[in-house]
């Protein structure tokens, strides 16, 4: 770091340095920085005694950057604009007009965005909204996280929690799957059939093997066509017609309504788990994140439609 500290020039001849070069004039970039002429021309002198090289050349009112001129602008010009937009994104995030969403990958993508676009018609002002979408709770819960919505009991340690909806799980699949396939007369023909299952590292989560032995079925899954670790894919697999997956309540209810899915059988499973929406207990929720808890928690189960 003390490294650095030697080779960085300081910030100040930098801005003058990407101004004067940009505008090919010091009295352009005195008059866009508010400085003298003199000023930016003593700045310049400072840098280019820093880097050990000359700059600029000047003729005739202009100024014209050197080979060193133009390399230091390669480098200088990108940073700049990046630590400016940096700066402008971290006061926008102060003043309340963007705030971070946590999620896991499934309610992140089948329930929250539909809805956030319902939010953001709703909404009296336009609000920047970052989602993180991670399977990870750490990440989820993370300190620049404002809301999260996870699954869970409603027990994370540090955070505030209140229910979205509880979980409900029951079958679900094409209608091409049933066409050309076996019927599927109960629930206890399920393990004849291909199954589609969720490859994924939380306990908690439902799997076939579970949900049947929940509705008293204790036979083998015999086809196990694919595992795949995100769940947005197995109901793309499921869509496709290459199996049935397990289907959870407010998260495929929009394929249900279309018709993209169906339920083969009627037999469901409800635990003892659910999504929760989370905040830090340690500060209160900016008026922005508290608008948009309180919307979130009213519209949970609505409908999408207008």
């Amino acid at each position: 770091m003390d490294h650095l500290r030697r080779s960085l020039p300081p910030l100040d001849p930098l801005v003058a340095f990407e101004a004067a070069s940009r505008l090919g004039s010091f009295s352009r970039a005195a008059e866009e920085l508010g400085l003298s002429q003199a000023a930016i021309s003593q700045r310049i002198r400072h840098l280019e005694k820093h880097v050990g090289a000359r700059l600029f050349v000047r003729a005739n009112r202009k100024v014209h950057l050197t080979t060193a001129g133009r390399s230091l602008l390669h480098a200088a010009a990108p940073a700049l604009r990046q630590i400016a937009a940096a700066s402008e994104e971290i006061r926008a995030r102060r003043g309340g007009d963007r705030l971070t969403l946590g999620a896991d990958q499934s309610i992140a993508a089948m329930w929250l965005m539909p809805r956030l676009s319902l939010y953001r018609e709703d909404a009296e002002h336009k609000l920047s909204i970052r989602v993180v979408a991670s399977d990870k709770a750490a990440d989820c819960l993370s300190e620049d996280v404002d809301l999260a919505i996870l699954h869970g009991d409603g027990n994370w340690p540090g955070h505030d929690a209140a229910l979205l909806f509880s979980e409900e799980v029951f079958p679900v699949c094409a209608p091409s799957y049933l066409m050309n396939n076996p019927p599927v007369i109960g629930p206890e023909h399920l393990p004849e059939h291909a199954l589609l299952e969720l490859d994924d590292i939380h306990w908690d989560w439902m799997s076939w093997p579970a949900w049947l032995s929940s509705v008293g079925i204790h036979k083998p899954v015999e086809h196990e066509p694919l595992r795949i670790n995100s769940y947005p894919l197995i109901i793309a697999a499921a869509k496709a017609g290459q199996g049935i997956a397990l289907g959870w309540q407010h998260l495929v209810d929009a394929d249900l309504a279309a018709g993209h899915l169906v339920r083969p059988v009627p037999d469901r499973v409800e635990t003892a788990y659910g999504y929760y929406l989370i905040w830090s207990d340690t500060h209160p929720l900016d008026p922005a994140a508290a608008t948009l808890r309180d919307w979130l928690l009213a519209n949970a189960t609505a409908p999408l439609s207008r």
